[in-house]
């Protein structure tokens, strides 16, 4: 009987030895599916805050190139990068800004507490020998004035009656008058615009127009002339100007006149709307004074995120655009 059982007796310990094995397999497995899952998360965060520094500093340069925050140093830039945390940490490795040129790139790091800068330690990966792993996130973003874009009111003005202290970010209260556009109007021309030279539209009250390049070719707007706004414009798409702020094309140049006149649109300007009167819709403020055929309020400094608005190298009225351009991983 003991010669029977001996055969048996040498397979003793092989199931330790194939457990042992898959049991590196397992926790590769584990480190895969936790470890890396724990990567991609804090890496997300970290892309997130990285944004949201970079925008923050683009949009003070854009306002104000002399600001605390437009700097390499920003007090804002880590508090944006630690608050997009879900432990409240990160590392803010760099801030790269170029005024000039209109461009900051932020790059961000991991941080534990306790532990070592821009790395995350790892669980199961450990076990194999990888205690840790190095995370960061960059982001880029440029700022500049728009070149093109959609605005909600059809309507050109010129550029002489541009008004904004630009110490205190806001122009004083004025009256924008279609009747005396001046400036060189187009005579039969309150400002008025259109897509097309023959007048056809898309039937939407806003139109998307284009600034214009120094050689003033291709870059002139057609003229909607008269007093009355275009047909497809309605009271309720006026209400939307009601106590906001909106983008007004600024022409500098207009030829021709009535439905042959154009404008040269020289930039975008962002004015305050309080009183509007037209032909066939007004509004006002409540207590605020009406005026006739024009519009009231003040230009303003505006900084705008919209995807709409293209950037270019335009003249500054105050308006600006900021773009994130990439966020590399």
């Amino acid at each position: 009987m003991r010669r029977i059982a001996e055969p048996t007796d040498r397979e003793r310990g092989g199931t330790a030895v194939i457990v042992a094995i898959l049991m590196v397999v397992l926790l590769g497995f584990a480190a895969i599916s936790i470890d890396v899952a724990k990567l991609y998360s804090e890496r997300a965060q970290l892309q997130n805050g990285a944004d949201a520094a970079a925008l923050m500093v683009a949009q003070k340069c854009a306002k104000d190139k002399a600001d605390t925050n437009c700097s390499e140093i920003s007090p804002l830039a880590a508090d944006f990068a630690n608050l997009n945390s879900v432990d409240g940490l990160s590392n803010m490795k760099s801030i790269d800004l170029d005024k000039d040129n209109g461009t900051v790139r932020v790059t961000t790091g991991a941080k534990e507490a306790g532990g070592a800068t821009n790395s995350v330690s790892l669980f199961f990966a450990g076990v194999l020998g990888i205690p840790s792993a190095e995370v960061s996130a960059t982001s880029s973003v440029q700022w500049g004035t728009p070149s093109k874009g959609p605005v909600i009111l059809p309507l050109a003005i010129a550029a002489c009656k541009f008004n904004l202290d630009a110490a205190a970010g806001v122009g004083s209260e004025q009256v924008l008058e279609l009747a005396v556009n001046g400036c060189g109007g187009i005579p039969g021309g309150f400002g008025w615009l259109k897509d097309s030279r023959d007048g056809e539209t898309d039937g939407e009250c806003g139109i998307t127009v284009t600034v214009g390049t120094a050689d003033h070719e291709g870059t002139w707007v057609y003229s909607d002339p008269g007093a009355s706004m275009p047909s497809v414009c309605t009271a309720d798409d006026l209400s939307k100007m009601n106590n906001q702020t909106v983008l007004l094309p600024l022409y500098a140049v207009a030829a021709g006149t009535g439905s042959g006149g154009e404008y040269y649109i020289k930039g975008f300007a962002a004015f305050h709307v309080t009183a509007y009167h037209f032909a066939s819709a007004s509004w006002q403020i409540s207590g605020g004074q009406i005026c006739n055929k024009c519009l009231r309020g003040h230009f303003v400094e505006y900084v705008s995120l919209s995807k709409a608005l293209e950037l270019g190298n335009t003249p500054d009225y105050g308006t600006s655009v900021v773009r994130l351009t990439i966020g590399e991983p």
